[in-house]
């Protein structure tokens, strides 16, 4: 069963630059506030990873920019796994940042792991982390990773 991971987001005024549209850096708070809404939806709140000793980690955060947002703008950004391993040991999450009325503002591209928090190494997740993971939706040209 998937879930979505599809949510609106409020601008704030600190998160507008000097030419009056959005600044670059807040396309990545909005990618990271989606992740980790849609994890802690799935029961992976912050005190679950604690308790798990588990974490995300990213080794790549790419944003490609196609419409400006302004301050006055609403938004909502989607996310969907595009590549994954069968065990969710490695993965890939796409963003869709769309403004207003469908218009595609910005794509967010992300590669991660998991990551043991104690040892500080990369881990294969346990099965809470991936039962909870594999409700994330899958695009359409999802690739399952060997």
């Amino acid at each position: 069963m998937t879930i979505n991971a599809s949510f609106p987001i409020q601008i704030r005024w600190a998160d507008i630059d000097q030419n009056h549209h959005l600044r670059h850096s807040a396309y990545y708070d909005f990618g990271a506030i989606a992740r980790i809404q849609f994890l802690s939806n799935c029961g992976l709140t912050s005190s679950k990873f604690t308790e798990l000793k588990t974490g995300p980690i990213l080794f790549r955060e790419e944003a490609i920019f196609k419409r400006e947002i302004h301050f006055e703008d609403k938004i909502t950004i989607n996310a969907v796994l595009t590549k994954a391993r069968t065990d969710f040991s490695r993965w890939s999450i796409q963003h869709s940042i769309i403004k207003n009325e469908g218009i595609l503002a910005a794509v967010i591209n992300v590669d991660g792991a998991w990551i043991d928090t104690e040892i500080r190494k990369l881990v294969v997740p346990g099965e809470f982390v991936r039962e909870a993971f594999s409700k994330f939706p899958k695009a359409p040209q999802f690739e399952e990773l060997d």
